[in-house]
C-alpha cells in the first residue's frame, strides 16, 4: 500500500489563519469529490473558522478520563477503519492527553500515512523544536509542545500562511482572534509588531531553506549543471593569503544587499593533503566568515580554476568573489592566473568579481610547496622540450650556413637539458641528454651525418657534455626534491604547531578535530575507535565525515589506513590510502586526538564533581539548617508539653488553649519547614514528575492562602481566565509559598494583591506586596536556596520557600521571576501555560459566513 501524503500549513504566527486555510482548501477537495472526513480541528471559539466546519463529515472524538476530568482526542482507530481519501488533523505538535494512543498527534499522524491515508496539518513556526531557543528569545515565552523539524521536512508539501504584523493586530483589535478582554493584554505582550516581525522573518527564511532542499534535489536529478539565479550565493575563493579576510567582508557586503543572499568560502587544496597556505591564516578566515554569517568549506583539487568552477555550480552558486594575483607581472608568462581562467570559463550565468587589495602584485608572500606530482601538463611540457627540444634546435642549427661553432651548440643542448629538468624532472632530463649527444655526434662532429666521430677531441667534448648534462639533471631535480619536501616540512610544522596550540588552549572538540583530520588528507570518513580490553568490542568516540557508505568502519582493520594510539585506541580512515611520508602528520593527529578525548572526559568528570560539591553544599547547609532554624518550634513546642504536663501548676482553661495554640503553632511551622526541606531534595535530585491536567486557577489559588491571617491576602482572579495546565498541587505548594513569604514582609496594614490575566497563550499569576522590596542586583539571589534577604531573622526559615518555587514552576513548564512594585514593594509574576483548545469564552456564530 503506497504511503500517504502529507500536507502542512505552516502559520508565521497564531492567529494568521492556518487551520481557516486548510478548512478552505477541504471544501475545494470536496467540491471535487474527494473522500474527506475531519478527525481533530479545533476552532478556538473563533466564529469564521466554526462555520467552516459546516458541512464536512466528523469523525466522534475519543472521550478519555484523567485525574478525574475528561478530555477528547482524536479517534486513530476510528479513522482508520473510516479509511477515507484525505483526513484533516489539527495542530500537529499537540501533547495527546495521557492513556492515548500515542503521546503526540505527529504520532498519530504517521500512523495514518502508513496507512495510506493522506493528512493535512497545521502547525505554527514557534512550534519547531530547533526553533524553541530563539523564539524563547524573542517572546520570553517557551513553547512546551513542539515537533521534530523532520516530521515537517518529510511533509509532501508545505504552505506558508502569512500575515503582516499590522494586519494580525488588525484582526486581533477586531476581535477575530482572541476576545476583547485578552486583546490588550496580546497586543501589549506576544503580539507586539517586533515579535511578530521576527517570527515572521523566521517562517520566510524556514521555508525558504525548505524551497531550496527541493530546488537542489531536482538539478541533482536532472542533472542540471546550469546556474538558476533564485537566490544570491556569493562564493569567496580563498588562498589562505592575507588577503582572504578583505574578500571575506567585500563578499558579506555584497550579500547584505540583498536578504537572504548566502556567503560561502571555500578553499582550494591540493591532492596530497598538505597545503601551502597558513593553517592559523585559514583558521582566522574561517572565523571571520562564519561570524559574518557564513560557512567554511575546504575542498581537494589540483586544477584550482576548474575546481573553485566545480564547487560553485554544485552550490547553485551567483556570483564568485576573488582577489587581484598576487604575481608580479613576469610571473605571467606561465599563465593566466586563476582570476583570467575562472572569468573566463564561468560563463554567463556566474558573476566574477575581482577585488583588489593591498597584497596585489607583491608576489607571493606564502612558499609554494611542490605536489608529490608535478602534474601532467609540466610533465609534458618537460618531455617535449627533452625530446622535440633538441630536434627543433639541431634543424636550426643546420640552416644556418656558419653554425655558431661545436662548442658553443654544446651549451644550446645543455641549456634545453636543464629546462627540461626544471619543467619535468629527472627522467626528460635524461632523455635531453640522450637525444642532444646522438644530435651532436650525428649533425656537428666530422664526418657529420653520421655515428662515426673521427676526432677524438669530439668524443671527448660529446661524453663530458653527457656526464654534464646528467650532473645538471640530478642536482636540479634534487633541488627541486629538497624545495619540495621543505615546503611540506614548513607545511607539517605549521599544521601541527596551530593544531597543538589549539588542543592546549582547549579550542579544538573531538568532532571538530576529526573533521580537521578528514579535510588535511581528503578522507571520505574518518573515526576515532577505542576499547577496554583485547576481547572487548571496539566502541566510536568521535566520527567526522559521511562517505559513500554511511556506515563507519567498525574495525582498525575495515579501513584504508589505521593509526594506533596506545594498545586500545586507533584512528580509522576511509577513502584512500595515504602515502607512508602522510603518516607521520597523521600520527600527530591521533595523539591529539586521544588528549581532546581524554580532555573531555575529565571536563565532563570535573562537572561530575562539581554537581558533586554543590550537593555537599546543600547537605552541609541543611544540617545547619536542622541544627539551628528547626530547633525554635521544637524547643517551643518541648517547653510547652512539659508546661502541660507539670503537676506543680494549675493551669488555668485559658493557659492551657494559649500553650495548646503555641504547640499547633510550633508544629504548622516545623512541618512547613520540613515540607520545604523534602521539596528542595526533591529538586536538587530531579525526582519532581508532575501530573499535568487542566484546572482553573480559581480552584488552587484560594486553598494556598491557609497558612496566612485572615484579611491579609486580596484577591483578584477573573472567572474568563482560561484553564491553565499545571500540577494542582505543585502550583498550590509555589503559590503558598510566595504568598507566605509577601505577607512576612508587607507592613502593618498593608494588604497582599494575589491577581491573574491572560497573555496569549499564557496566564500570569502576580503575588504583589507592598514590603522594603530587593535591589535588581539581588532579584536572581532570592532564588538560590539557603538564600535569606537583608536582616531576616534566623527563626524566619531556611531559605527554601523562593527556591522551592520556582523550582516547581519551571518542572510545570513555567516561569517565576522578581519584580519592582510601582510605588514601593516587591512583586512576583507567576507564568503558567494556558491549557489548548479551552477558549474562555464561546462566540455565538453568525448568521452566514463572511470572509
Amino acid at each position: 500500500m503506497a504511503r500517504g501524503k502529507l500536507r502542512i500549513y505552516l502559520g508565521a504566527a497564531p492567529g494568521v489563519g492556518k487551520t481557516y486555510a486548510m478548512l478552505s482548501e477541504a471544501h475545494r477537495r470536496m467540491e471535487r469529490g474527494t473522500d474527506l472526513v475531519v478527525g481533530f480541528v479545533e476552532h478556538h471559539g473563533r466564529p469564521r473558522t466554526e462555520v467552516m466546519l459546516h458541512g464536512l463529515e466528523h469523525i466522534a472524538r475519543r472521550e478519555l478520563a484523567y485525574r478525574g476530568t475528561s478530555f477528547t482526542e482524536m479517534d486513530v482507530d476510528a479513522v482508520l477503519a473510516r479509511r477515507p481519501a484525505v483526513a484533516l488533523v489539527d495542530e500537529l505538535a499537540h501533547t495527546n492527553v495521557p492513556g492515548s494512543r500515542n503521546a503526540k498527534r505527529w504520532q498519530d499522524i504517521e500512523e495514518l500515512l502508513e496507512a495510506g491515508v493522506d493528512v493535512i496539518s497545521t502547525v505554527n513556526i514557534q512550534h519547531l523544536e530547533s526553533l524553541g531557543d530563539v523564539v524563547e528569545s524573542i517572546t520570553g515565552v517557551r513553547q512546551q509542545e513542539t515537533v521534530p523539524d523532520e516530521v515537517v521536512r518529510r511533509a509532501d508539501q508545505i504552505e506558508l500562511v502569512d500575515m503582516s504584523p499590522q494586519a494580525l493586530r488588525r484582526r486581533m483589535a477586531h476581535g477575530n482572534v482572541y476576545t476583547s478582554d485578552k486583546v490588550d493584554a496580546a497586543l501589549s505582550n506576544y503580539f507586539r509588531p517586533g515579535n511578530l516581525t521576527a517570527l515572521r522573518e523566521l517562517a520566510l527564511l524556514w521555508v525558504a531553506d525548505r524551497v531550496d532542499e527541493y530546488l537542489q534535489a531536482y538539478r541533482a536529478e536532472h542533472s542540471i549543471r546550469s546556474t538558476w539565479q533564485a537566490r544570491e550565493r556569493i562564493v569567496v575563493g580563498l588562498t589562505g593569503g592575507p588577503e582572504g579576510r578583505t574578500l571575506i567582508r567585500r563578499a558579506a557586503r555584497m550579500a547584505a544587499k540583498g536578504s537572504g543572499s548566502e556567503v560561502l568560502a571555500v578553499y582550494i587544496a591540493r591532492s596530497d593533503g598538505l597545503t601551502s597556505a597558513s593553517p592559523k591564516e585559514l583558521a582566522v578566515q574561517r572565523t571571520l566568515v562564519e561570524d559574518l554569517g557564513g560557512t567554511f568549506h575546504h575542498v581537494i583539487g589540483d586544477d584550482i580554476p576548474s575546481a573553485l568552477l566545480e564547487f560553485a555550480r554544485g552550490v547553485n552558486a551567483t556570483q564568485i568573489v576573488l582577489g587581484s594575483s598576487r604575481r608580479k607581472a613576469w610571473q605571467y608568462v606561465f599563465g593566466p592566473g586563476v582570476g583570467a581562467t575562472v572569468a573566463r570559463d564561468s560563463g554567463p550565468d556566474l558573476d566574477v568579481h575581482i577585488v583588489t587589495h593591498e597584497e596585489a602584485a607583491k608576489g607571493r608572500g606564502l612558499p609554494v610547496a611542490r605536489g608529490a606530482r608535478l602534474g601532467r601538463a609540466r610533465i609534458v611540457a618537460g618531455w617535449l622540450v627533452g625530446v622535440a627540444g633538441p630536434v627543433l634546435l639541431s634543424l636550426l642549427l643546420t640552416g644556418i650556413d656558419t653554425g655558431p661553432g661545436l662548442a658553443n651548440d654544446v651549451l644550446l643542448f645543455l641549456f634545453l637539458t636543464v629546462v627540461a629538468a626544471l619543467l619535468g624532472g629527472q627522467l626528460p632530463a635524461l632523455a635531453s641528454a640522450a637525444v642532444g649527444s646522438l644530435l651532436l655526434n650525428f649533425y656537428f662532429t666530422p664526418p657529420t651525418h653520421t655515428l662515426t666521430v673521427s676526432d677524438p677531441k669530439n668524443i671527448v667534448a660529446i661524453a663530458i657534455f653527457f656526464a654534464v648534462a646528467v650532473s645538471v639533471a640530478s642536482v636540479v631535480d634534487l633541488a627541486a626534491r629538497r624545495t619540495h619536501q621543505a615546503a611540506r616540512l614548513r607545511a607539517e610544522s605549521e599544521i601541527l604547531s596551530f593544531l597543538a596550540g589549539s588542543v592546549l588552549r582547549g579550542e579544538t572538540t573531538l568532532n571538530a578535530l576529526l573533521e580537521r583530520v578528514r579535510e588535511t588528507f581528503a578522507m571520505d570518513t574518518v573515526v576515532l575507535l577505542e576499547r577496554g580490553s583485547e576481547v572487548e568490542p571496539w566502541t566510536c568516540a568521535g566520527r567526522a565525515g559521511s562517505g559513500d557508505d554511511s556506515r563507519p568502519p567498525a574495525r582498525p582493520e575495515d579501513a584504508d589506513v589505521d593509526m594506533p594510539v596506545g594498545d586500545h585506541m586507533a584512528l580509522a580512515l576511509t577513502g584512500r590510502v595515504l602515502p607512508a611520508e602522510d603518516r607521520r602528520v597523521l600520527a600527530a593527529f591521533a595523539a591529539q586526538a586521544a588528549v581532546v578525548l581524554d580532555r573531555q572526559r575529565l571536563v565532563g568528570e570535573a562537572e561530575r564533581a562539581r554537581e558533586l560539591a554543590e550537593g555537599n553544599r546543600i547537605r552541609t547547609a541543611l544540617l545547619a539548617a536542622v541544627s539551628h532554624d528547626l530547633r525554635t518550634p521544637l524547643a517551643s513546642i518541648k517547653a510547652s508539653v512539659t508546661s502541660l504536663r507539670s503537676d506543680d501548676v494549675a493551669w488555668s482553661e485559658e493557659d492551657e488553649k494559649e500553650l495548646l495554640a503555641g504547640i499547633e503553632a510550633g508544629a504548622d511551622r516545623l512541618d512547613h519547614l520540613v515540607g520545604n526541606l523534602l521539596d528542595m531534595s526533591r529538586l536538587q535530585t530531579g525526582t519532581v514528575t508532575p501530573l499535568i491536567r487542566e484546572i482553573d486557577l480559581d480552584e488552587v489559588v484560594p486553598m494556598a492562602l491557609g497558612g496566612v491571617p485572615e484579611g491579609s491576602v486580596t484577591l483578584d482572579i477573573p472567572e474568563e481566565l482560561p484553564i491553565v495546565a499545571v500540577d494542582p498541587g505543585l502550583l498550590e505548594r509555589s503559590v503558598a509559598n510566595l504568598v507566605e513569604n509577601a505577607v512576612k514582609y508587607s507592613p502593618e496594614g498593608k494588604t497582599v494583591l494575589v491577581s491573574a490575566s491572560a497573555l496569549g497563550d499564557r496566564v500570569e499569576l502576580r503575588i504583589v506586596d507592598r514590603g522594603p522590596g530587593v535591589p535588581d542586583s539581588a532579584k536572581d539571589r532570592i532564588f538560590a536556596p539557603f538564600q535569606r534577604y537583608g536582616d531576616s531573622p534566623r527563626g524566619a526559615g531556611v531559605g527554601l520557600g523562593l527556591a522551592v518555587a520556582r523550582g516547581f514552576a519551571e518542572s510545570m513548564g513555567g516561569t517565576l521571576a522578581a519584580e519592582d512594585t510601582p510605588g514601593g514593594g516587591m512583586t512576583m509574576v507567576l507564568t503558567l501555560r494556558a491549557a489548548a483548545g479551552h477558549p474562555p469564552v464561546r462566540a455565538d456564530l453568525p448568521a452566514r459566513a463572511v470572509t
